[in-house]
């Protein structure tokens, strides 16, 4: 006899790729006309804008590019100079053929950037992105509920509380502002975004989420200066689910466009476009059937898996990436450029390094602007099994410069992000394939004593032909006993 569990379907998502990518891009660049010669470029800088993303079915690709500042002093021994370009990238994703359109997540980092002199009229820059890209496809999991079983059929059934990803999407949103500085900029040399979340809250069929963009200008005229000026939003998204109170989301920002003008007043007019990107994480309640038997016929089990992006757990830790600088001067800007950090599993612990590089502008004694970089890293550790995966993500501002005994400390304080899913399938029962029942055998015994090796009561009562339920109320207990305790146990 065939019994088929009643099936019920629970909708989620499925990831089908989550990879970081590298990509280094050079492009040269000719001074304009009336700029004078390079004599020795001082440094670099760069800001990674995402501004396309296209599903093809069988893989995914996103376009971009990196809005780009090389600072030089002129062989003529005046002011500093600053040249822009942009430095476009494409990064393309394979994964398995996908029947249905899904969502794209990325997140870029400036993993360094630098220029050189190639001629008096030419600079090349160079720059490295890292990104992570992830694409998620509408999917399901099938959940396997037994109907009507027979009195001797026994069931050992479990619930697991289970986190599943229901909804992605990403909201694109523009910040204007009229900036005001309290002093006059006589010239922007360049400018970097920092966006950060601090509140995000799922209310039913809404996502809504507040935080700062961090902006930070290089000042040019007689003295070289940064100014930053943080700008508070707040936003929402209409969602296509309505979720409860246990429902929470993770959200990803990237800068999507950039602009500072000055415009015929002086004043500062700022344009920054924004993607949040967001994913919704419910809590499923998986019922499920891991076992069956009877003691008076045989019964075979159709067995499936589950293969589910479940969340175990997200880990926040607030680190710093510091390094230290022993030369002669006073700093004047610091930026920091990052890549992913590279992990190392020790057993049951998940080790991450961050590397960083800082770049320096600073005056010498002698009162010349100069440039420099200096190394430096991040560790940390935290518990977790050797067969999960993690996606790493993290929030900043921007670097200090804090005096020190021998030079400088360079220090960037970051909001680490770890998220940890299980990588392994569980098996559960579909139905079962049954024998006739068969007549109780007249020469068993009806009582046997055992003495408990550690074993489960299912383990015990299946193999001595008993029921978890005879066993519990011929004992007097409710729990699984302990290791070496003496049994009774009623064979049916």
């Amino acid at each position: 006899m065939e019994l088929q569990f009643d099936k019920e379907v629970c909708p989620c998502l499925r990831f089908l790729t989550s990879q970081v990518q590298s990509q280094e891009q050079t492009q040269e660049v000719r001074l304009p006309d009336g700029m004078p010669d390079v004599g020795r470029v001082l440094g670099a800088w760069g800001q990674v804008l995402i501004r396309g993303k296209e599903w093809r079915g069988n893989g995914m690709s996103v376009s971009g590019g990196v809005l780009g500042w090389a600072l030089y002093m002129p062989e003529d021994g005046s002011e500093p100079r600053m040249v822009d370009t942009w430095i476009p990238f494409q990064m393309k994703w394979d994964f398995p053929e996908s029947q249905r359109d899904g969502t794209i997540h990325v997140w870029p980092l400036l993993e360094g950037m630098d220029a050189r002199c190639v001629s008096a009229r030419k600079i090349l820059f160079r720059s490295t992105v890292s990104m992570l890209g992830e694409a998620m496809e509408p999917s399901s999991v099938e959940l396997y509920r037994p109907g009507s079983v027979p009195e001797d059929v026994q069931l050992l059934k479990n619930t697991y509380p289970t986190v599943l990803p229901v909804e992605a999407g990403e909201k694109q949103f523009l910040i204007q502002e009229d900036l005001e500085p309290g002093t006059e900029i006589p010239k922007i040399l360049r400018y970097c975004v920092k966006l950060q979340i601090h509140e995000q809250r799922v209310m039913a069929n809404r996502l809504v989420f507040r935080g700062t963009a961090y902006l930070q200008i290089l000042c040019g005229g007689e003295k070289i200066s940064p100014w930053n000026t943080e700008l508070p939003y707040s936003q929402y998204v209409d969602l296509d689910g309505s979720y409860g109170d246990q429902a929470t989301a993770s959200i990803r920002l990237i800068p999507t466009a950039l602009e500072l003008e000055k415009n015929e007043q002086g004043a500062l007019q700022l344009k920054l476009g924004a993607a949040a990107q967001y994913v919704i994480w419910e809590r499923v309640m998986m019922d499920a059937v891991e076992d069956a038997y009877s003691p008076f016929r045989t019964v075979e089990l159709q067995k499936s898996e589950w293969e589910v992006p479940a969340l175990l757990d997200i880990h926040k830790q607030p680190v710093a990436l510091e390094a230290e600088w022993n030369g002669e001067g006073n700093i004047v800007d610091t930026a920091l450029f990052c890549g992913y950090p590279q992990i190392r599993q020790d057993g049951d612990t998940l080790e991450a390094k961050i590397p960083g590089q800082f770049q320096m502008l600073y005056t010498d004694e002698e009162g010349q602007l100069q440039g420099t970089s200096v190394k430096g890293e991040t560790h940390w550790q935290m518990g977790s099994d050797k067969d999960n995966r993690h996606h790493f993500f993290w929030q900043s501002g921007f670097p200090a410069a804090e005096n020190a005994m021998d030079g400088y400390t360079l220090r960037q304080e970051m909001q680490t992000e770890v998220s940890v899913f299980a990588n392994s399938a569980m098996t559960h029962i579909t139905g079962l394939e049954m024998s006739d029942a068969a007549a109780p055998d007249p020469a068993r015994p009806a009582l046997v004593l055992r003495r408990c090796g550690g074993q489960r009561l299912w383990d015990i009562a299946k193999s001595a032909g008993s029921t978890v339920d005879a066993i519990q109320k011929a004992n007097g207990i409710t729990e699984e006993p302990e290791a070496d305790r003496m049994l009774l146990i009623p064979v049916i």
